[in-house]
């Protein structure tokens, strides 16, 4: 397998036409598999760098991202060509997939790993400041952008997008998403908190400065209450659930008015926006910086 430090020759449009072709393919001849590893390694490379995403910020599009689904389909194309193989490690034994090692760290890159288990696989993207308390776990091209703290227990899945001074609380679930390969990876925006024991799944965006207290799950087909301005955040067929900025989401529940559920007295989860917010709310979440 190629190091993913050399040098590639491919561009983000080249790769994408590359990796459109050779994953479309059934089989590969010899020659197609070299060139398919190549691609690859170039992808991972580029994954690992922060140079190529399976999405980014985009002020054109209806939810802010644009979503780069040949990204997936390369990702995808690496666990194909990849064979079981025994992969070193400190004390442990692993076996995976040969072209999805995991990541090793140097001191200059910045980036705080603690020792207790914690593992960030190949081809995700860690940026400087970030600290990984263990145990964590960072999967295949997620971006964790500058000065975020992932928790003990905490999973950034598969092409998850993190922002800047997330905090992602213990046991905090953000999923991932290779496939199908056209759905959207979830997006935690810039200086969200987001507490112990949550869930973040399907697409899920949290907004900039967002807050989600503890034990909050979200969904595509989660219905989330906005008290504040008194209406119904829903996905849609063409979008995603999305938290806006600043809103700080609670657990809540709402009661069963129809058939059986209304006699037992049942109740449904639900999501509630209590707040957006404001100077108190940020001074109770200054603690954070005090641990970086």
């Amino acid at each position: 397998m190629p190091s993913s430090s050399n040098a590639s020759p491919f561009d983000s449009q080249s790769l994408a036409a590359t990796i459109d072709k050779l994953f479309a393919l059934s089989t590969f001849s010899e020659a197609q598999r070299e060139e398919a590893l190549a691609v690859f390694a170039a992808l991972r490379a580029a994954l690992e760098q922060g140079t190529v995403r399976s999405a980014e910020p985009d002020a054109t599009a209806p939810t802010g991202w644009r979503v780069n689904a040949w990204v997936k389909r390369g990702i995808l194309l690496g666990f194909r060509l990849g064979a079981l193989t025994e992969l070193p490690g400190d004390g442990l034994s692993f076996v995976d997939k040969s072209t999805y090692p995991a990541r090793r760290f140097t001191a200059a890159e910045g980036i705080r790993v603690v020792p207790g288990g914690s593992s960030v696989r190949a081809g995700a993207y860690l940026a400087r400041g970030v600290v990984c308390m263990p145990p964590m776990y960072v999967n295949v091209g997620a971006y964790v952008d500058e000065g975020t703290m992932i928790d003990s227990h905490a999973l950034v899945g598969s092409c998850a997008q993190i922002g800047k001074r997330v905090h992602l609380s213990a046991a905090a679930q953000i999923g991932g998403v290779l496939e199908p390969v056209n759905a959207s990876p979830v997006i935690i925006e810039d200086d969200a908190l987001i507490g112990g024991n949550t869930g973040v799944y399907e697409g899920t965006i949290v907004g900039k400065a967002a807050v989600l207290a503890p034990g909050t799950i979200l969904t595509r087909g989660t219905p989330v209450f906005d008290l504040v301005h008194g209406n119904v955040l829903r996905a849609t067929p063409d979008l995603p659930l999305r938290i806006p900025n600043n809103a700080v989401v609670v657990p809540g529940s709402r009661a069963v008015r129809r058939g059986q559920g209304s006699e037992w007295g049942l109740s449904l989860y639900a999501p509630v926006i209590v707040k957006y917010r404001d100077e108190k709310t940020d001074l109770a979440t200054a603690l954070e910086d005090l641990l970086r």
